[in-house]
């Protein structure tokens, strides 16, 4: 069973930060790693992934950021500007190369308010 460790999640302001950080196991041959979230009632959503390149709906360009530090196969998610519209929970993945299945992390929750 692949685990991917989530951590970073937490309540904050609107306007403040947060980071957010994923491990996969380093044996893994990772080609694609990202994040989803997800509030009470709504499908899991896109939010960033990055591979060669990076991508990002729509809602979080210019306010989050996604990397990756191969060397541990660990991606990071740099939230700015965070919004209330932005609290969910926040699920990140792992796409290895040459299987497109997705391994998920636990999911760890932001929380946007005053």
């Amino acid at each position: 069973q692949v685990q991917l460790v989530e951590s970073g999640g937490g309540l904050v302001q609107p306007g403040g930060s947060l980071r957010l950080s994923c491990a996969a196991p380093v044996s893994m041959f990772i080609n694609v790693m990202g994040w989803y979230r997800q509030t009470p009632g709504n499908q899991r959503e896109p939010v960033a992934s990055i591979s060669e390149r990076t991508n990002y709906t729509d809602s979080v360009k210019g306010r989050f950021t996604i990397s990756k530090d191969n060397a541990k196969n660990t991606v990071y998610l740099q939230m700015n500007s965070l919004k209330p519209e932005d609290t969910a929970v926040y699920f990140c993945y792992a796409e290895q190369i040459l299987n497109p299945v997705k391994y998920w992390g636990q999911g760890t929750q932001v929380t946007v308010s005053s």
